[in-house]
C-alpha cells in the first residue's frame, strides 16, 4: 500500500513521521539554516536558500497536500499570508466573487487592499443561485467560499458553486479551516485551491501562527509558489516542526472535539436564555443535509445567541473553563465575541445583515470533559437569570 491508500487517521502519522536517513530519528530534523552549500559553480542542489525551500518545510507541505488530495502544498507565516497569496494569483482588472459570510480579516483584505491592485470584488449570498449567476462578469476569475462560515456556521453547497463557477470559466477557492481535511476535502468536490489557518485546528495548541494552501493543478501550484518565493511570507522552520507535531493528533482531536460540540449544541438548545444555536451537526440546522453531503461531521465550532451584549458581558465574567479569546481550534475550549473580535471590521448593519447579532458568541469546543463544560455554562446562565430577576 502507498500512503495515498491509507485512511486519514493513518496518513496524519505517516506523512508527518519521516525517519531521518542519516540518524534514524523518527521526527524530521529542524533544518535551521538560511542557506545551503552548493557542490560547484555548475551544479546546484535542491536547496539553496530557505525562503525558496527547506527540508523541514517540505515535509509539512507534502503532508497537507496528501491529506487534502492535492498536487502541492505551501506553508505561510500566517493564515492571512496564505489568503493574501491566493488572491495575488489574480491580476489587475480581474474580478472576484466572495461569499457574504466571510472572516473579518478576509473582508478587510478584499475591501481595503485588493482595490489598490486594480482587482474588483462582489459579495454574494452563495446560497442564492440566481444572485451568484448574476454576479459573474466577463473578468470574473475566482469565487471564494468559506464553509461552514465564521461565525454563523452557514453552510455553502460546494458542488453547486463549483459547477456554476466552472461554467463561467472561474476558479473556486475554499477556506477549509473549520473542517480540516479530516472532515471535508474540497478538492474532491471540484474546488481548485484550499486554504487553512494552520494556527487553528491543524496546530491545535494555540502556540503558533501558520497558513497553508493546497492546489489541485500543477499550473496553479506554480503560480502560488512564484508568489510565495517572491513575497517571502514563508513559515519559519521551527513552526513548521510544531505544526507537524500538531497534525499527528489531528484525527483524534477533531473527533473528540466534534463529539463535544454536538453534545453541547443539543444542551444549549434546551437553555431558556439561548435564543438560537448554529451548528451544522444539529438535524434541524438549515444547512445540515448539505453539510453531511460534503463533509462527515458538523465540526468543533458552534455559535449561540443569548440576546444582548449585556448578557454576553455577564456570561464572560461568570464562566470558569472556557478561555475568552480571539482564536479557535485548540485543545482548550475558546469563547469569542465576533462583534468585537473576528468581525469588528464590519459595521453593525453589515454584521446584522449576516446574522451576527449583538448577543452572538462563538464557541470552539475543546477536549475537556463535556459534563464539566455544561455545568460551567449552567452556573453562569443561572447567575445571569438571578440578576435579571432582581
Amino acid at each position: 500500500m502507498s500512503i495515498s491508500d491509507y485512511s486519514d487517521d493513518t496518513k496524519v502519522i505517516k506523512t508527518t513521521t519521516r525517519p531521518d536517513p542519516a540518524t534514524g530519528a523518527l521526527n524530521p530534523p529542524i533544518q535551521l539554516s538560511s542557506t545551503f552549500a552548493q557542490p560547484d559553480l555548475d551544479h546546484f542542489g535542491k536547496y539553496d536558500y530557505t525562503r525558496s525551500g527547506n527540508p523541514t518545510r517540505d515535509v509539512l507541505e507534502e503532508s497537507i497536500a496528501e491529506l487534502e488530495h492535492g498536487t502541492r502544498g505551501f506553508a505561510f507565516a500566517t493564515g492571512m499570508a496564505a489568503i493574501s497569496t491566493a488572491f495575488l494569483t489574480l491580476h489587475q482588472g480581474d474580478h472576484v466573487i466572495v461569499t457574504n459570510d466571510v472572516y473579518g480579516g478576509t473582508f478587510r483584505l478584499v475591501t481595503e487592499l485588493l482595490p489598490n491592485y486594480g482587482i474588483e470584488y462582489s459579495f454574494v449570498d452563495l446560497d442564492d443561485e440566481a444572485a451568484l449567476k448574476a454576479a459573474f462578469k466577463p473578468n470574473t476569475k475566482v469565487v471564494y467560499v468559506e464553509t461552514p462560515a465564521n461565525p454563523t456556521l452557514k453552510v455553502t453547497d460546494i458542488k453547486k458553486v463549483v459547477k456554476i463557477a466552472h461554467e463561467h470559466d472561474a476558479l473556486v477557492f475554499a477556506d477549509n479551516t473549520f473542517m480540516t481535511p479530516i472532515f471535508q476535502k474540497p478538492l474532491d468536490l471540484g474546488v481548485d485551491l484550499v486554504l487553512h489557518s494552520g494556527t487553528k485546528f491543524l496546530a491545535g495548541h494555540s502556540d503558533i501562527l501558520a497558513g497553508l494552501i493546497v492546489t489541485k493543478t500543477k499550473e496553479l501550484g506554480d503560480a502560488v509558489y512564484f508568489i510565495q518565493n517572491a513575497m517571502g511570507a514563508t513559515l519559519g522552520v521551527s513552526d513548521c516542526w510544531l505544526l507537524l507535531r500538531g497534525i499527528k493528533t489531528l484525527g483524534i482531536r477533531m473527533k473528540a472535539e466534534a463529539a463535544n460540540a454536538l453534545a453541547i449544541s443539543k444542551w444549549l438548545q434546551e437553555q431558556p436564555i439561548v435564543q438560537r444555536v448554529n451548528y451544522p451537526g444539529l438535524t434541524d440546522f438549515k444547512g445540515h443535509d448539505v453539510q453531511f453531503d460534503q463533509a462527515i461531521s458538523g465540526g468543533a465550532v458552534l455559535s449561540f445567541d443569548i440576546g444582548s451584549e449585556d448578557n454576553v458581558r455577564k456570561l464572560v465574567k461568570e464562566l470558569k473553563i472556557p478561555v475568552f479569546s480571539v482564536s479557535l481550534g485548540a485543545v482548550e475550549t475558546i469563547l469569542s465575541y465576533p462583534p468585537k473580535m473576528s468581525h469588528a471590521e464590519l459595521s453593525a448593519d453589515e454584521r446584522h445583515a449576516r446574522g451576527i447579532s449583538d448577543g452572538l458568541l462563538r464557541l470552539s469546543v475543546g477536549v475537556e470533559d463535556v459534563e464539566d463544560l455544561e455545568a460551567d455554562f449552567a452556573q453562569a446562565f443561572a447567575k445571569i437569570a438571578e440578576k435579571q430577576r432582581v
